[in-house]
């Protein structure tokens, strides 16, 4: 996906601020404006509201005094209308939530910063009016910026074809309590991120994705996302993945994504893609078209653990292990009602209704799985398969209890004591790919594979 950089690069030359020391001059008569507690009213700067004119001449010099002084801009409730607002370091837009509304005035970014510290925009409803923005910008749109702050804000009226509501690049900060609706791309974009916190906000009707986090090339990122709801994530764009998804880790690692409540989404939960080191703890996810929890490609290192998963085609997949996926814990999830389908645009030789699926360097332990048409556990596929341990999980009600591969050049693994009930096809079948190879390996022949280490399983 290419960043449309244009407004970064032309728009923070446009003005200066004023020195932190130099007088708030008054747009009339008197000598000085008064100054509050709380900061400047944006109303004794000469900025006017609930017009049909355009403010962004008179918004951009109070924000440029203002942030010179370092003092918050307060913006009354109302309705401003603007276009292009460059935010200097130091500058503070401080509105009444839901009461304060900056309605966008032409087809580009309401509000765009490079190279500005220390920012805040907080309690305002950053309004797009449905107006096209150009490809993959933001209306709201922030660059090499640190102290960062996105607080109790709105973000509505997104436009064009892959318009994004807060896009960051290069930014240490936080989004918090803040809402996206309605974005044609995703609502969330960080890119290269340097110590960035997504917390506790509210993600409606994405058309593509909800939250990505990603990086130009693979390196550390560290980004939380936490305690968030996103719901009714589509995937307009099409694709077998790259859309769909409520939270998209790209080439980022070290990234937390917990406690998040994640509803309704076209294709994944989350889905880290070649993100080394993710941690995918105590999410609730529901109603999801694909793999719920998703590590893929080349990563090394995931842990995903506590999640509640309720329908999706696939619970957990950890995979990839032919281009470098390896290295995981998957443990204490509670997955039930898989489906035997997925979305369209799929690869159709994909999986589905498995509750997990694993191949290489992982432990898989405490889950418990119920409803899983094809297999509860999917140990290994085809030759990808090393050194995987699947110990003292609950499978009931699947199609397969656990599926292990034993197609000749795959790997060790040890499958001991889980409680598998009810196994339609058998409680442990060795298989090559879809087909099984296998009697039930719970009662009797796995002795005849010498690479697994099957015994203390209860099977009923």
């Amino acid at each position: 996906m290419s960043i449309d950089r244009r407004y970064f690069l032309g728009a923070t030359a446009a003005t200066g601020a004023f020195t932190a020391t130099e007088t708030i001059a008054a747009p009339a008569t008197s000598s000085t404006v008064p100054v509050s507690g709380l900061g400047v009213d944006a109303i004794h700067l000469g900025v006017r509201f609930n017009g049909s004119d355009d403010s962004t001449e008179m918004l951009q010099r109070a924000i440029d005094r203002t942030a010179g002084a370092r003092l918050p801009l307060i913006l009354a409730p109302g309705v401003y209308r603007a276009r292009g607002l460059v935010l200097p370091t130091g500058a503070r837009l401080v509105g009444v939530p839901g009461a304060t509304r900056i309605v966008a005035t032409e087809n580009a970014p309401i509000i765009v910063a490079r190279g500005a510290d220390h920012i805040l925009l907080s309690g305002i409803i950053f309004d797009g009016g449905g107006k096209a923005l150009p490809g993959n910008s933001g209306l709201i749109q922030l660059a090499a910026g640190r102290g960062i702050a996105i607080r109790d804000c709105e973000v509505v009226g997104i436009g064009g074809i892959g318009g994004i509501g807060i896009l960051l690049e290069g930014i240490e900060g936080e989004i918090t309590t803040t809402t996206v609706t309605g974005a044609p791309g995703a609502a969330i974009h960080a890119l290269d991120s340097r110590g960035l916190i997504i917390a506790r906000n509210t993600i409606r009707n994405a058309a593509n994705n909800g939250i990505q986090v990603w990086r130009s090339q693979a390196g550390d990122d560290g980004t939380q996302i936490l305690d968030n709801r996103i719901e009714d994530t589509a995937a307009q764009a099409g694709g077998s993945g790259q859309n769909g998804n409520a939270i998209n880790v790209f080439r980022a690692h070290n990234v937390s994504v917990r406690g998040n409540r994640i509803r309704n989404a076209a294709f994944s939960a989350v889905r880290g893609n070649a993100a080394s080191n993710i941690q995918i703890t105590s999410n609730s996810c529901t109603g999801l078209g694909e793999v719920a929890i998703y590590a893929e490609f080349g990563f090394e290192g995931a842990v995903i653990a506590n999640n509640t998963i309720d329908g999706a085609a696939i619970g957990v997949a950890v995979t990839n292990f032919n281009q470098g996926g390896r290295l995981a814990v998957v443990s204490g999830n509670l997955i039930r009602n898989l489906v035997p389908k997925r979305p369209a645009g799929t690869d159709p030789n994909d999986g589905n209704g498995i509750g997990i699926g694993i191949e290489a360097d992982a432990a898989v332990t405490g889950n418990v799985i119920e409803n899983a048409p094809v297999a509860g556990i999917s140990v290994g596929w085809g030759q990808y398969l090393r050194d995987v341990s699947v110990t003292g999980n609950v499978v009931r009600g699947a199609g397969v209890g656990i599926a292990v591969s034993v197609t000749p050049g795959a790997g060790s693994a040890v499958i001991a004591d889980n409680l598998i009930a009810a196994a339609k096809n058998g409680a442990i079948v060795g298989m090559d790919q879809r087909k099984p190879m296998t009697g039930d390996l719970a009662r009797d022949g796995a002795a005849r594979y010498a690479q697994l280490a099957i015994n203390g399983n209860r099977v009923r």
